[in-house]
């Protein structure tokens, strides 16, 4: 369980940051044009990016903490998805099923103590 965690997490994480970066391209566009609320979607697409590393950090202390490693991808799935919305179903997906399974591989590891 825990070593899907870690794959879900780092590739959800990594293709969070090309969704915040998509979001980032489209809200930069959309400012050029002078679209009212542009620079708010920029922003929101530069925001997904930590959240989407918070992810990769927590995919890959899978292995390690997974109790800390589950609920980091668990709070980046919900937060990516808060920010940027459809850009972010994906990979929020990715993350969360990626800290269930840390979560349950915690429990695990306790089991065999």
């Amino acid at each position: 369980m825990r070593i899907a965690a870690l794959i879900l997490g780092i590739l959800g994480g990594v293709v969070g940051i090309f969704g915040g970066g998509l979001v980032s391209l489209v809200g930069g566009i959309g400012a050029a044009l002078e679209v009212e609320g542009a620079s708010t979607v920029t922003g929101l697409g530069f925001m997904a990016i930590p959240t989407s590393i918070l992810g990769i950090v927590g995919g890959a202390l899978a292995m390690s903490k997974p109790k800390t490693a589950g609920i980091m991808m668990l709070a980046s799935a919900v937060l990516g998805v808060i920010l940027v919305s459809a850009a972010y179903f994906f990979p929020g997906i990715l993350l969360l099923v990626g800290g269930i399974l840390a979560l349950v591989g915690q429990k695990e590891l306790e089991t065999k103590s």
